[in-house]
């Protein structure tokens, strides 16, 4: 086709190219070639790709690049989904006073699932491509559903719409429940039977009473042009949160982009790494004793005690290639051993105040290198205090385990074994804690306090023990000590609780192919319905990015 092209005059189109790229150098080679020799003045060549990688530059850098994305704002998308529906289109289902507005509620929640994006981690866990057709084909679905039923299929409706298109989309299961939340809030018997029905909390945002096609194009037109966090459910707080993180995206790239110079203000970037790697040097502690520990624990192998052995195994090894990195590098820069592509990239990263990524094989963390320094220290602090006394906390500081998942599959066993049950009938009751921790002075008779860890997107009520907003600018608060108690064949209680995930860090999906997700706990939603806090996106986080 391209060479018949190149020869006759004819435009070629080669679509979706990032599901041919190992056929993309060839391509590269042809576009090299038109260069050199003259085609038909005719002749063009259309590529389309979603971005990728590993697309050449060159062929990227020769021709003229468009690009479409959906506009931005909630008024912008209805008002594109709004253009797109014809009259006839609009006037073809038989039962006009359900369909005109259960559209509009379809409308809003396309663009509601778009526009939730900009709350980055606070709005979905993976960042999904929902498109024209996923809603094309939707409004076909609920045109014909509405024709073919005389009562309302809610369930069908909403299954088909959210649970298979839009929700084959969607990989992770707590963006799935979001996903069901709000097609049940705008998919229901009110939307229809309540005039002027609400599709948030704020008043703004409501379907229009019935009338032609120009009708709700003008009803679009009149709502404001920038968003407020409420329309999607969230805190005004989530669009604080999503600034920080695109500021410092932004800080990084430039700092990413500028110059390598050898000097700055007389001190040279050597030094300067030389000092801070000595500092580190000087922070980190000793190896924890493994084999005096395993001596210790001897007599009592129990679970939780193979779990502080299999820690101190990993810390260790994490504290050796420190040492190593950093000497290494030491060397490297007095010109006594050859500066390879590794100590090139933790020099730069020491420098730049980021941890290397060959320290982070140990546990994910997004804290910076300062606070990552501090935090491995309390880590080993708390495993030594441990190793040492051969008595485990009180308190757990659960943040401080490479692998939490570990650890509490481990209090499971340990509770199955002194009550003699299968560990598979046995699940988690969460209480969250009304004493400070000074005043707890033992361990509780059955499972374990957890401590430090981090509530995201509300605030705790320490009174009622329950979810409350939280204050303008508390992007995150402490919440108090959790008891994490295994129960026998534990019965699901859905009213008044918020099934709440916990995290391991910020990043909600994970690096380095590890999970974040570490367990799903239970909370009081307070005098706010749980579907309130899945809009909010809240979660704990056993740690923060800072």
């Amino acid at each position: 086709m391209f060479k018949e092209g190149v020869r006759e005059g004819n435009w070629v189109f080669l679509a979706n190219c990032h599901l041919s790229l190992s056929w993309m150098p060839q391509l590269d080679k042809l576009v090299e070639q038109l260069q050199v020799e003259e085609p038909h003045p005719e002749f063009r060549l259309w590529l389309s790709s979603s971005p990728h990688p590993e697309f050449p530059i060159a062929i990227l850098q020769t021709g003229i690049k468009m690009t479409t994305e959906p506009p931005k704002g909630l008024k912008a998308n209805l008002k594109r989904l709004y253009n797109l529906i014809t009259e006839q289109q609009f006037s073809r289902c038989h039962k006009q006073d359900k369909y005109k507005k259960l559209l509009f509620a379809l409308c809003y929640f396309h663009s509601v699932l778009l526009e939730r994006k900009k709350f980055l981690m606070l709005g979905w866990n993976i960042a999904y491509e929902f498109n024209d057709s996923d809603f094309e084909v939707s409004e076909n679905l609920l045109s014909i559903y509405l024709d073919d039923y005389d009562e309302s299929p809610w369930d069908a409706l909403k299954y088909l719409i959210a649970g298979i298109n839009y929700g084959g989309h969607v990989t992770d299961e707590w963006d799935r429940r979001l996903l069901m939340t709000y097609i049940a809030d705008f998919f229901n018997d009110n939307s229809i039977n309540t005039p002027f029905f609400q599709l948030s909390t704020l008043v703004t945002y409501y379907i229009p009473k019935d009338g032609p096609l120009s009708s709700y194009k003008e009803y679009v037109s009149m709502l404001p042009n920038i968003d407020h966090p409420e329309a999607f459910g969230q805190h005004p707080n989530a669009d604080i949160q999503s600034q920080i993180q695109e500021t410092r995206l932004m800080f990084d790239t430039l700092l990413s982009l500028q110059p390598q110079i050898s000097s700055v203000a007389g001190e040279s970037r050597e030094d300067k790494v030389l000092e801070l790697s000595a500092n580190i040097y000087k922070q980190i502690p000793e190896n924890i004793d493994y084999d005096n520990t395993v001596k210790i624990l001897s007599i009592d192998p129990s679970p939780i005690n193979v779990v502080l052995l299999q820690e101190i195994q990993r810390y260790n090894a994490l504290l050796v290639e420190i040492r190593k990195s950093l000497k290494d590098l030491d060397m490297g820069i007095q010109g006594l051993v050859v500066m390879t592509v590794e100590l090139e990239s933790i020099f730069i990263c020491i420098y730049d105040g980021r941890v290397p990524p060959s320290w982070l094989k140990a546990y994910p963390s997004l804290k910076p290198l300062a606070a990552w320094t501090r935090d491995l220290v309390q880590r080993l602090d708390q495993l030594e205090k441990w190793a040492t006394t051969a008595h485990p906390p009180n308190i757990f500081w659960m943040s401080g385990f490479t692998f939490p998942t570990g650890f509490l599959t481990a209090v499971l066993q340990l509770s199955a074994r002194l009550n003699n049950v299968s560990i598979d009938s046995l699940s988690w009751e969460f209480s969250v804690m009304t004493v400070d921790d000074t005043n707890i002075t033992g361990p509780p008779k059955d499972g374990v306090y957890i401590k430090g860890l981090f509530l995201q997107g509300a605030g705790w009520d320490k009174k009622n023990q329950c979810l409350i907003e939280a204050t303008p600018m508390q992007l995150v608060c402490q919440i108090p000590t959790i008891h994490f108690k295994p129960v026998e064949n534990k019965k699901k209680v859905t009213k008044g609780i918020y099934t709440c995930p916990c995290y391991y860090f910020p990043n909600r999906t994970g690096s380095m192919g590890r999970p974040s997700f570490i367990v799903a706990t239970e909370l009081k939603s307070g005098d706010k319905s749980p579907d309130h806090w899945a809009k909010r996106g809240t979660a704990l986080l056993m740690s923060l990015d800072y």
